[in-house]
């Protein structure tokens, strides 16, 4: 294992931000994985971390297959992440809707920059990101529609869904969207949490890249074959928003098979106790994303769920 610093970012009033690396094998540019890009993303800090761990002892054992590269970059933006922010501290802006990046431009835009450089030219990336809204999902790959994208390489991390999407004007500066622009087959992988760790889909996930790695030829690991992933559209998810502010008790959770009508969720008055209101679940399906926190907002996306796509 060689770590190295790959960017450093002086700073008049603290330390140094300095983006750590660490380098698995000797030759081809084969993988790059990185973990959290968020000041709050500690459950992708994690798992890169066990990746870190476990590409370590396999290089040990001699099961990195010769001549292929392993580049782990667990964390970017831990300056936001020491003082619990989940964007860039000074600006609130977000690296990861910065790529390619600028190397004279804003904080966040250099910072993007600097990482490309040292991320570009993999065969394969592998990001750990996190949802805009707050909640938990089914495990899942998730790829943008870009002409560059391959649903038959995500099947072979043996998640049980790959979701495929139109990538909007903002996914532009994704390191996603980038790494596809220049050649590179991006994955990006969600697992259930983001602000805390999950040990269960933590564990999923890691196993999931180790299985990819294995698949590809990258390295030795036998494990067990996982799902064969249902590829879905983002068109094939049916949001549901509350339709009231108040205290969320989720009945219906991530994986969890619902009919039409069933309760997904009680709203509770937060001064005085009574049930307010019901979310409703409005067609058939699987609760593929639910809304979590102990509160919600009038109009927020509570549950998405996978329509029935078949009678």
């Amino acid at each position: 294992m060689l770590k190295e610093t790959l960017f450093e970012l002086p700073s008049p009033y603290r330390d140094p931000l300095n983006i750590t690396g660490y380098r698995f094998g000797r030759g081809e540019k084969s993988v790059c994985i990185v973990g959290a890009m968020r000041g709050n993303e500690v459950q992708q800090l994690y798992i890169c971390s066990q990746l870190v761990h476990t590409l370590e002892q396999f290089e040990k054992k001699g099961l990195i297959v010769k001549g292929n590269e392993i580049l782990v970059i667990p964390s970017v933006n831990h300056y936001s992440m020491n003082i619990g922010k989940r964007f860039w501290a000074m600006d609130n802006s977000d690296i990861n809707r910065m790529y390619p990046g600028y190397d004279r431009g804003e904080t966040t835009q250099r910072i993007a920059a600097g990482m490309f450089e040292k991320v570009q030219g993999y065969r394969y990336g592998i990001q750990f990101a996190s949802f805009y809204v707050p909640g938990d999902f089914i495990p899942h790959v998730r790829m943008m529609d870009t002409g560059y994208q391959s649903t038959s390489l995500a099947n072979l991390f043996g998640l049980p869904y790959v979701l495929v999407r139109k990538p909007r004007p903002y996914d532009t500066g994704t390191l996603n969207y980038n790494w596809q622009i220049w050649d590179t087959n991006a994955f990006s992988i969600y697992t259930k949490e983001t602000n805390q760790i999950d040990e269960e889909s933590a564990r999923m996930a890691i196993v999931s890249v180790l299985r990819f790695l294995s698949r590809m030829g990258i390295i030795k690991y036998h494990c067990h074959s996982g799902y064969i992933a249902s590829i879905i559209q983002e068109d094939d998810l049916r949001s549901v928003q509350s339709t009231s502010p108040g205290i969320f008790v989720r009945l219906k959770h991530p994986g969890d098979t619902v009919s039409y009508g069933d309760a997904l969720a009680q709203i509770i008055h937060p001064l005085e106790g009574y049930v307010m209101d019901h979310i409703y679940a409005p067609c058939d399906g699987i609760v593929f994303f639910s809304h979590s926190g102990p509160l919600i907002n009038e109009q927020t996306t509570a549950f998405r769920i996978i329509r029935r796509l078949h009678g």
